[in-house]
C-alpha cells in the first residue's frame, strides 16, 4: 500500500522531489568542492584501514583487505572516481535525470564510505536515498525524466514491423 502510495501519488511525487534536490545539492556540492579543491583519498583509506584493528573495530577486516590491497594501490582512480561520482550524483538527482539510477550510486558510495567507518551523514542519505529508488519512476517525474523517460520507452520497445516476403494465409 505505502509502496503504491510512493510510485503513484502526486503529494508523493511532490515530496520526492524536495527529498531529491536535498541530496541532490549535497552530493553537487561535496562532488565539486573534492574535483575544485585537490582530492586525495589516500588518506581517507589509510584512516579507515586504521580502524579494523583493535578490540571492536569500526571497519570489517574484509572491507579493510579490500582498501588496503584494492583501493588504496590504485588511489590515483579513486582519486578521480570519488569526486565524478558525487558531481554526477548530484546532477542526476538535483535535474531529476536518471534519478533512480542516480540514487542507486549515492546509496553504492554512502554504503562505501559506512563500510569505511565513516558515519556523518550517510545512514541519513542511504534512508532517502532508498525512498527514491523504492519510488522508482515518480521520483523523477518533476524533473528531465519527464521527457527523457517516454522518449526512451519508445526509442527501445520493439514493434513487429510487416516484412514484403511475410506469407499471407488463404482461405
Amino acid at each position: 500500500m505505502f509502496n503504491n502510495w510512493l510510485r503513484k501519488n502526486q503529494i508523493a511525487m511532490c515530496l520526492l522531489t524536495v527529498v531529491r534536490i536535498y541530496l541532490g545539492y549535497t552530493w553537487l556540492k561535496g562532488g565539486i568542492k573534492k574535483l575544485t579543491g585537490g582530492f586525495d583519498a589516500g588518506g581517507f583509506l589509510k584512516g579507515a584501514i586504521a580502524k579494523a584493528s583493535g578490540e571492536h573495530p569500526a571497519v570489517q577486516h574484509w572491507w579493510a583487505a579490500f582498501l588496503k590491497h584494492g583501493a588504496l594501490p590504485g588511489v590515483k582512480l579513486f582519486n578521480v572516481l570519488i569526486p565524478l561520482g558525487e558531481t554526477l550524483v548530484g546532477l542526476g538527482l538535483l535535474l531529476g535525470t536518471f534519478a533512480t539510477l542516480a540514487a542507486l550510486m549515492g546509496m553504492v558510495m554512502n554504503f562505501a564510505f559506512l563500510f569505511s567507518g565513516s558515519i556523518s551523514v550517510n545512514p541519513q542519505m542511504i534512508l532517502l536515498e532508498m525512498l527514491l529508488v523504492a519510488a522508482a519512476a515518480n521520483a523523477g517525474r518533476i524533473g528531465l525524466d519527464y521527457w527523457i523517460m517516454p522518449y526512451l520507452r519508445t526509442l527501445f520497445s520493439k514493434k513487429p514491423t510487416p516484412s514484403a516476403s511475410t506469407p499471407h494465409k488463404s482461405m
